[in-house]
């Protein structure tokens, strides 16, 4: 599988901000070895994605910074997890012991190679070949996170510091899962694993800028950071991570997975935290 198959850099024209944006759940592609084994049709294997996050976030080339994109679908490979976190569910073969098969995304059925989709849908009609994973594992992870990889090592090479900028979305029925807010919608979760991805102010500078435009902010809870921002995150060598979800019904009908009214007015604020 080529990489352009597998991921788009969109570059500034000059590279001028010391940030590195990555939508690694945005992608719709859904390669034939994956419809070829499924149980589900095409509308249902998206129903994990996180749509139109790279457009809502695309405001970073206009202030100098790149954008790495996931062109696959997520219920293909996820990309924000480790290489081998995988479900021994899924297999027809055991699982080498060096594999991680016990973490709590594998055992809610979402890990590198996910078993559901987000309605919790099995994905597969029946175990896999352990082969179908490793393949994809060669010709699309490893290949994006060198990508991913080689990005931040080019902006923290010419200035010292980097901050990636982790773009995510989440289902409306997330909100109730945070504890202490099921009064009223959470409509962004900052992720920087509680301080230890990303210094204080940065996480700060994102919670005030989303807050004064009247969103309803949190952090850490439920989500922390996944695979990349702990993987990239190492603020005392000025490496930043920053995980950002937003609330799907701010801008999307979730249902039809389209666009609403709103998503323009989001993209703009999004555009204007861009710019901090």
């Amino acid at each position: 599988m080529p990489a352009d198959d597998v991921f788009e850099i969109i570059a500034p024209a000059q590279w001028t901000a010391p940030l590195v944006f990555n939508s690694p759940h945005s992608g719709n592609v859904l390669p034939d070895d994956l419809l070829s084994l499924s149980r589900l049709d095409a509308s249902n294997l998206q129903l994990s994605q996180d749509c139109f996050v790279d457009e809502l976030f695309g405001g970073c080339i206009a202030v100098g910074a790149p954008m790495l994109r996931a062109l696959l679908s997520r219920s293909y490979i996820d990309l924000n997890r480790e290489p081998y976190e995988l479900d021994p569910r899924m297999f027809l073969e055991e699982l080498p012991r060096h594999f991680n098969s016990t973490s709590p995304r594998v055992t809610c059925g979402l890990g590198t190679l996910p078993r559901i989709v987000a309605e919790g849908q099995d994905i597969y009609r029946g175990r896999i070949p352990l082969s179908v994973a490793l393949a994809r594992i060669e010709r699309a992870y490893h290949p994006y996170h060198r990508a991913l990889a080689a990005l931040l090592n080019e902006a923290h090479q010419a200035t010292g510091r980097v901050l990636l900028v982790d773009c995510h979305s989440m289902p409306s029925s997330a909100v109730s899962e945070i504890q202490g807010h099921r009064e009223r919608s959470v409509d962004v979760v900052l992720g920087d694993r509680f301080g230890a991805s990303a210094d204080a102010e940065i996480t700060a500078v994102a919670e005030d800028c989303l807050s004064a435009a009247g969103l309803r902010v949190v952090r850490n809870r439920p989500y922390a950071g996944g695979f990349s921002t702990e993987n990239h995150g190492r603020p005392q060598l000025g490496r930043h991570a920053l995980q950002i979800e937003i609330n799907r019904n701010l801008y999307l009908d979730e249902g039809r997975q389209q666009k609403t009214a709103d998503f323009a007015g989001l993209k703009q604020l999004l555009d204007t935290l861009c710019q901090r």
